[in-house]
C-alpha cells in the first residue's frame, strides 16, 4: 500500500510532468485552448501510460538492451493506435479538436521516460500505479492550464458560461502566446506555494536542494575560478 501511495504522490505532486519536470510541453501548450481538450489529451495519455508501463514491465527481462527503445516505441504506438481509433469512433468532436497531437503521443517524452526509468526496472503492479500517478499529474496540469486559458479567452469553463455577458474575452489567451503566459503563471504559483519538486528534498552532495547559498557546486565553481585566476 505504501508503494502505491508513493507512486501516486510522486506523479501528481513530487514529479508532476507539467509543473515540476516540464515534460510533454508540445501537447501542453498546443491543445490546452480549452479545459475539455486538456482533459481529453490527459486521459488519452494516461491510458497509454498505464498500458505501456504494464506491458513493458512484463517483458522487461526478455527485451534485449540493444533494442529496448524500438520495442518501447512499438508497444506505445500499438496502444496509441487503439486509443486513436476509439476516440475517432466515440468522441469525434474531441478527436477533431486534438488532431495530430493524438498520434504524436507515441513520441511523448513522458511515456518513453517512464518506460525507461521505471517500468523497465520494476514489477507490473507498481508500474501500473506509476502510470496512473504520472497520468493524473499530467492531466491536472493540462486541465489547469486549459481552465485558465478558456476562462480568460472565452469566459467559459468546459463550455459553461462563467463570466458575465459584459466580459470582454482576452483573445490572446487562446492563442499560442497565452499558453506560455499561463504556464509561467501556474509554475510561479507552484513555486510560491513551495510545493515539493523532484529534487527540493534531496540533500546529497552535488544535488540541487533549492538553496543556492549552501550549494556544494557553488563552492566548486568558486575554487575553479580561483585556480583559473
Amino acid at each position: 500500500m505504501k508503494g502505491i501511495t508513493e507512486r501516486l504522490y510522486n506523479g501528481i505532486i513530487k514529479e508532476n510532468p507539467t509543473f515540476v519536470l516540464m515534460l510533454g510541453m508540445c501537447p501542453t501548450l498546443a491543445v490546452t485552448t480549452s479545459a475539455k481538450n486538456g482533459l481529453g489529451m490527459g486521459a488519452a495519455t494516461m491510458v497509454v501510460l498505464v498500458l505501456s508501463n504494464f506491458i513493458i514491465s512484463l517483458l522487461r527481462k526478455i527485451i534485449p538492451d540493444a533494442v529496448r527503445v524500438p520495442v518501447y516505441i512499438t508497444v506505445i504506438a500499438s496502444f496509441v493506435t487503439v486509443i486513436e481509433m476509439v476516440m475517432h469512433a466515440y468522441v469525434k468532436d474531441l478527436y477533431d479538436s486534438l488532431g495530430i497531437y493524438i498520434p504524436l503521443i507515441v513520441v511523448n517524452c513522458i511515456i518513453l521516460g517512464r518506460a525507461e526509468s521505471y517500468a523497465n526496472k520494476h514489477n507490473p503492479f507498481l508500474s501500473i500505479f506509476d502510470g496512473i500517478g504520472i497520468g493524473i499529474g499530467f492531466t491536472i496540469g493540462l486541465v489547469a492550464i486549459g481552465i485558465v486559458r478558456e476562462l480568460l479567452g472565452n469566459g467559459t469553463i468546459f463550455d459553461f458560461r462563467i463570466m458575465p455577458a459584459s466580459f470582454e474575452p482576452i483573445s490572446i489567451f487562446i492563442m499560442a502566446p497565452g499558453a506560455f503566459f499561463v504556464l509561467a503563471m501556474l509554475c510561479a504559483l507552484q513555486n510560491k506555494l513551495k510545493l515539493k519538486g523532484a529534487n527540493r528534498h534531496v540533500k546529497e552532495a552535488g544535488a540541487c536542494g533549492g538553496d543556492c547559498s549552501t550549494c556544494p557546486m557553488k563552492e566548486l565553481e568558486e575554487k575553479e575560478e580561483e585556480n583559473d585566476g
